[in-house]
């Protein structure tokens, strides 16, 4: 039963489902996937974060942050674009999983790719409500906070129904088709970045360098949170600390992942499209964060809603009314790319039958999957609290897909190619007496005898490796957030222990033998930049507290109900190993 059981979560989807024909309508570009990338990350992170990060956490070095977020961004993006050259279907994250380690996992990674969709959506949403509130004074917010308060603490103050209207007139146009949401894509993210090389090219003309030196004892006494002043007013810790906010505001780019099924040489366009939409985020970000803090004072800026702000104060509002309306269309492209991918990660598990199979239906006309995306848009508006009465809690933990995508990389790199089950699956198995002392065994461990294929042995090697890894480096963070490190001995000594092992164990993993593939694009420096990226990955996880992992677990709680008493059942794969069972029983 037991043994049963591990089979059916550990099932891993094979080739064949890979390169099976898809229902839905190949009709993105190289520039349509590009857009949607863009257009999906630059929105509230451009016109809202780079003003509140420097405000309240790093002041004129929120363009330092920013660097490091994109660096932390490139990585996870860079295993993404091996991915889809690996596998060009829908589902990113999800399907990635399904192809490497298995069904239980792609299951988990999926589930939370909709948690993520779902209120990365309403965030967007709530976002334009916000942006468009404040360019009115308020109304919205006035109107509805005295007609229909919400006094629950965990709760917002208001019904956002704009918010919601918005969501349903999003669905809408994603229900017509891909190639029409496309094109409005595209055209909403050309205004975008019009407006943010406005903003950069009118930034360099009012830019003042002052802004980044100034004297804290000059500032009036009515700011407070000024910190030292100059150009990092709040230290290192400040820009780390920043660049853990910042980096949040690259979400969105993993969005041209899942368009594997709908995409034109998706295992050419869709690596290319990520990698060119990073850099065109980074430079928009780093140029926005940079003129902002060179034109007003960092402890002088709105949270809310930066750029009309200092627009005002220095005395342009013609130019602020020309960014408020590309910051609108801006948030628009946004909310569209952050609801886009998730009817594909429903389509994609319902096709698996790890979810409900009816959300995997096609429309004939319109080539999308129209029960999924009007799923969609019923989850994001009305169960979604962020979208209608609740404030965003869930959103980095739900960011499972960018933590887990360096982890699947470096285990794929250093697998086994899959064999013809005609054909011995243990040709190149070492046998036992190979590491039957402890000698041969570290030998294999660290292949010293250079073993040029992989096999079982180093598959398993770099499995645990990539494994025990994760775990040495989230006892380094633990280590690195208690106050009593580098100040009592144990603890240090633990510490320095513990590096030295993952330091020993990541030596070992670049040690295996790799599959030699031929991919339309390869991420360079396996596995450092894996290790890298977990290592970001898991810092950022540990700050989050604990309230949004009670809530994390309740919607995880949901989700193994569904995959143990449906999916497990109805499992696509399943279905296949049990038929191929009975074939091979037979014979």
């Amino acid at each position: 039963m037991a043994c049963g059981l591990w089979r059916a979560l550990s099932r891993r989807r094979q080739d064949d489902m890979v390169e099976s024909k898809s229902e839905l309508a190949r009709v993105l570009g190289l520039f349509d996937l590009t857009a949607l990338g863009v257009g999906s990350t630059l929105g509230l992170g451009v016109y809202v974060l780079a003003g509140s990060v420097a405000k309240n956490t790093t002041g004129p070095s929120v363009c330092i942050s920013f660097a490091i977020a994109a660096v932390a961004s490139a990585f996870a993006g860079m295993c993404y674009a091996e991915f889809s050259s690996r596998v060009p279907k829908a589902g990113s994250a999800y399907v990635y999983s399904y192809v490497t380690v298995g069904e239980f996992i792609a299951f988990v990674i999926g589930w939370n790719l909709i948690l993520e969709y779902v209120i990365g959506t309403a965030s967007m949403a709530r976002g334009i409500s916000s942006y468009i509130d404040v360019l009115t004074n308020n109304t919205i917010r006035n109107a509805l906070q005295s007609s229909m308060p919400i006094n629950v603490p965990f709760l917002s103050k208001y019904p956002d129904f704009f918010a919601l209207a918005m969501v349903a007139l999003l669905t809408i146009f994603l229900s017509i088709g891909v190639k029409e949401s496309s094109m409005l894509n595209n055209v909403f993210t050309t205004v975008n970045l019009v407006t943010i090389a406005i903003i950069i090219v009118t930034g360099i003309v009012k830019a003042d360098p002052k802004n980044w030196s100034i004297d804290p004892s000059l500032v009036p006494s009515n700011f407070t949170n000024v910190g030292t002043g100059g150009f990092m007013p709040f230290g290192v810790k400040g820009i780390m600390r920043g660049a853990a906010i910042c980096f949040y505001g690259f979400v969105g780019f993993d969005a041209v992942a899942t368009t594997g099924e709908e995409a034109k040489r998706p295992q050419r366009n869709i690596p290319l499209a990520i990698v060119i939409s990073l850099t065109i985020i980074f430079f928009a970000y780093f140029g926005v964060s940079t003129v902002l803090t060179m034109m007003w004072p960092y402890y002088d800026q709105d949270p809310d809603a930066p750029f009309p702000y200092v627009y005002d104060r220095i005395g342009w509002p013609t130019v602020k009314w020309i960014v408020n309306v590309g910051a609108v269309f801006a948030l628009c492209t946004s909310l569209l790319g952050a609801m886009f991918p998730l009817p594909r990660v429903l389509y994609a598990m319902a096709s698996d039958g790890v979810i409900f199979k009816f959300l995997a239906v096609v429309h004939p006309r319109t080539m999308t999957p129209l029960l999924g995306t009007m799923l969609s848009g019923i989850l994001t508006g009305m169960l979604n609290p962020s979208a209608l009465t609740c404030p965003l809690f869930l959103y980095n933990s739900a960011r499972v897909d960018e933590k887990e995508i360096p982890h699947l990389l470096a285990c794929q790199r250093y697998q086994m190619e899959e064999l013809p089950a005609k054909m011995s699956i243990d040709m190149d198995k070492p046998t036992a007496d190979q590491y039957a002392s402890p000698m041969s065994f570290f030998k294999q461990i660290f292949n010293i005898h250079s073993q040029k294929q992989p096999n079982e042995f180093t598959t398993r090697t770099a499995k645990y490796g990539v494994l025990f890894f994760s775990i040495a480096v989230f006892i380094v963070g633990l280590l690195l957030n208690s106050s009593t490190i580098f100040v009592d001995v144990l603890p240090t000594i633990v510490f320095a222990m513990v590096v030295l092992l993952a330091l020993l164990i990541a030596t070992a993993i670049s040690r295996q033998p790799i599959q030699q593939i031929d991919l339309s694009f390869k991420v360079p420096l396996v596995p450092l930049i894996p290790c890298l990226s977990i290592m970001i990955n898991l810092y950022l996880m540990l700050q989050l507290d604990v309230y949004t992992w009670i809530r994390f677990s309740a919607w995880m709680i949901i989700g193994f109900c569904i995959y143990f008493f449906y999916g497990v059942s109805h499992s696509v794969q399943g279905e296949r190993d049990r038929l191929n069972a009975n074939i091979m029983t037979r014979k």
